[in-house]
């Protein structure tokens, strides 16, 4: 009936870090594509991880 709020994590990256996970998350976003599945997920992960 009442679902609790998922606790949120911060994950701290330094920008090699944050580099590899761009190109990471963009090469799954791409390969998601080409198979005609959703992306919303990882374009919203993309659109965080970017500000």
């Amino acid at each position: 009936m009442f679902r609790r709020k998922k606790d949120k994590r911060i994950v701290e990256l330094n920008p090699e870090e944050l580099r590899l996970a761009k190109y990471a998350l963009l090469g799954f976003r791409n390969k998601l594509v080409a198979q005609g599945k959703p992306t919303e997920d990882v374009n919203a992960l993309l659109l965080k991880i970017m500000k």
